[in-house]
């Protein structure tokens, strides 16, 4: 399937490009102790051998930028250093990586007496002498406390985007323009609110998306996974970071994770009912998990693609979705569903349930039902 992409502008990050029709990167953060310069090594190394396009290290002394110096001899991959809480020490950090990641909530810490203005454009001279990108991340716990103050207590959406958009509006005013944003919370549906809502007003900025303290997976990946369905089925993410609590040996699993998520978003193999704004017949079914109840679902899924040909030129979306957990609801918002448990299919049209059906009839149920939905849309073209 041939995503919609976001016209975003073009962003550089050392070998790799984001934005644009550009492939989206998947990223990863190191979780070693910085001044821990073999163990760094080693998980830089191990997170680009495992497909990372960029690698996240953060920095919050004079020690760990000399420590980044020697990690940086030891490897290929793209680095962003994490500035923590101290902008001032992007200069010294800036010969050693491809990206700079600060967030405005931080700015304030340090130098508290100074406009937060003057040191984002502090930060983007460094940017620009140095050849880097930067990456603008707003995060829902450390957001810019000025913003957050304005809003009542409930609304953490606003404040990100106010930030968000005023520090972009900053940036291109500079002449710099080689930055991508990020919007973050640990709730799923905020990430896609937030997101889509920045978007809506800056198409032009790439995103870089995440669920912020997803957990452990499999529930990590399954956050991550839905909030990243709902924003690329839409166009939306330039590059993307599955954030997981693993120990330090499996930190590549997050790369692992990013890749087969954006593999099945392409292929149409979601958890949940993504409107991908096609003009066409849109099938979509769930990644095979251990929650699937009978393994014929995963034939199923295939049958119905290749039984549905017929009415590829309708916009009509069908969902087959894999077990009793996620089917029921995650097939409302398609316009016909299937979910399948131990002995039987659920055939729903809407939210509406039509009947449980064995495996070995539920095409034809299927096929009377897609007849009847093109009918009725052509009485009401």
């Amino acid at each position: 399937m041939e995503l919609r992409r976001n016209p975003t502008r073009s962003v550089r990050i050392g070998s790799v490009t984001i934005g644009n029709g550009a492939p989206i990167a998947v990223q990863s953060m190191t979780a070693t102790h910085t001044q821990d310069i073999d163990g760094t090594v080693e998980q830089v190394n191990d997170l680009y051998a495992a497909g990372a396009d960029v690698v996240r290290v953060a920095v919050d002394s004079k020690k760990d930028v000399e420590a980044l110096a020697e990690i940086r001899k030891q490897t290929k991959a793209n680095l962003v250093v994490d500035l923590q809480e101290n902008y001032r020490l992007s200069e010294l950090v800036a010969p050693y990586v491809d990206k700079l990641r600060y967030n405005p909530g931080h700015l304030y810490h340090h130098e508290p007496e100074k406009p937060w203005q003057e040191k984002v454009k502090y930060l983007a001279k460094v940017a620009m002498d140095h050849d880097l990108a930067m990456r603008v991340g707003v995060n829902c716990g450390s957001v810019d406390p000025a913003k957050k103050d304005k809003y009542d207590a409930s609304d953490s959406i606003t404040p990100m985007l106010e930030s968000a958009w005023e520090h972009c509006d900053l940036l291109d005013s500079l002449g710099y323009t080689r930055y991508c944003v990020s919007l973050k919370d640990s709730d799923p549906a905020k990430v896609i609110e937030v997101n889509k809502l920045f978007a809506d007003k800056r198409p032009d900025v790439p995103l870089h998306l995440g669920v912020t303290e997803a957990g452990l997976p499999p529930d990590g990946i399954i956050k991550t996974r839905i909030a990243f369905e709902q924003l690329i089925g839409r166009g939306v993410g330039d590059t993307i970071r599955v954030s997981l609590t693993v120990p330090n040996s499996k930190k590549s699993e997050e790369i692992v994770a990013g890749k087969k998520i954006l593999a099945d978003i392409a292929a149409g193999r979601v958890r949940s009912v993504v409107d991908f704004g096609l003009n066409t017949l849109n099938i979509i079914s769930c990644p095979s998990c251990s929650r699937v109840e009978n393994q014929a679902f995963i034939e199923l899924a295939q049958q119905v693609k290749e039984m549905t040909a017929y009415a590829r030129d309708h916009a009509i979306t069908i969902a087959v979705m894999g077990c009793r957990v996620n089917g029921p609801g995650e097939t409302d918002d398609a316009d016909l569903g299937l979910w399948c448990g131990p002995n039987f299919v659920n055939l729903k049209k809407g939210p509406r349930e039509l009947g449980a059906y064995p495996y070995d009839t539920i095409l034809s149920k299927l096929k009377a039902e897609l007849d009847q939905v093109i009918a009725e849309r052509k009485t009401t073209a």
